[in-house]
């Protein structure tokens, strides 16, 4: 039986926001009642809450909205790195074990337990890592943190080698029972025609059952 790994956090009203975010909200607009057969509920948030995939909008004014990206890069074979210790920055040494054979998406699993609160101090990669990552053909690079960037950072340096280089990133996944290994993943975005990022149900499937 293929084993599933849901790597999606909880989303609601306690969901971690980057500071000056808009957190999850949700008010019911109809409720199940005497006259009204279902509940509609009208929902509030960023996009950049729980698992998501940033759009190149996000950080490139000129870069394309979430739902003008391709899916390839959100489908197929990965690995899971474990970097528990790489703090500031992950660097190309912490993953250069995993390189031999690397398909074409990586996540990194920076926290031994996903913090049930915003990060100051997240782990961000570093964009040496990321050139290496793109020479080496992967497409996609995942992270348990909040950002690829320091959270203070103005420059947003790994925000902009994944727009030069054309590689999609997987932020605030949920890898705090997932082995290190090599996977499935799937984590498709919403078709947001106008959005800057968008939500992903992140799962991982066994390769081999």
């Amino acid at each position: 039986m293929t084993h599933i790994w849901d790597i999606s956090p909880p989303v609601d009203p306690a969901s971690p926001v980057f500071p000056g975010d808009t957190p999850y909200a949700q008010q019911w607009v109809a409720q199940i009642a005497p006259g009204c057969p279902v509940n509609v509920s009208a929902v509030t948030h960023s996009p950049h809450v729980g698992a998501h995939a940033d759009a190149p909008l996000h950080y490139d004014p000129a870069g394309a909205a979430i739902g003008a990206v391709g899916l390839d890069p959100y489908l197929g074979p990965c690995r899971v790195v474990h970097v528990l210790h790489a703090r500031p920055l992950v660097r190309l040494a912490d993953v250069a074990h995993a390189l031999p054979g690397l398909p074409p998406r990586l996540l990194l699993r920076c926290y031994a337990r996903q913090p049930q609160a915003f990060d100051a101090d997240l782990p961000g990669l570093e964009p040496a890592l990321i050139e290496a990552l793109a020479d080496a053909g992967v497409q996609l690079v995942g992270t348990d943190s909040a950002s690829v960037d320091p959270a203070a950072s103005k420059t947003l340096d790994a925000h902009q080698v994944l727009r030069r280089r054309g590689l999609r990133v997987l932020e605030n996944l949920l890898l705090d029972d997932v082995p290190a290994g090599d996977y499935e993943l799937i984590a498709l975005p919403l078709k947001w025609m106008q959005a800057d990022a968008s939500p992903v149900r992140a799962i991982l499937r066994s390769l081999h059952g």
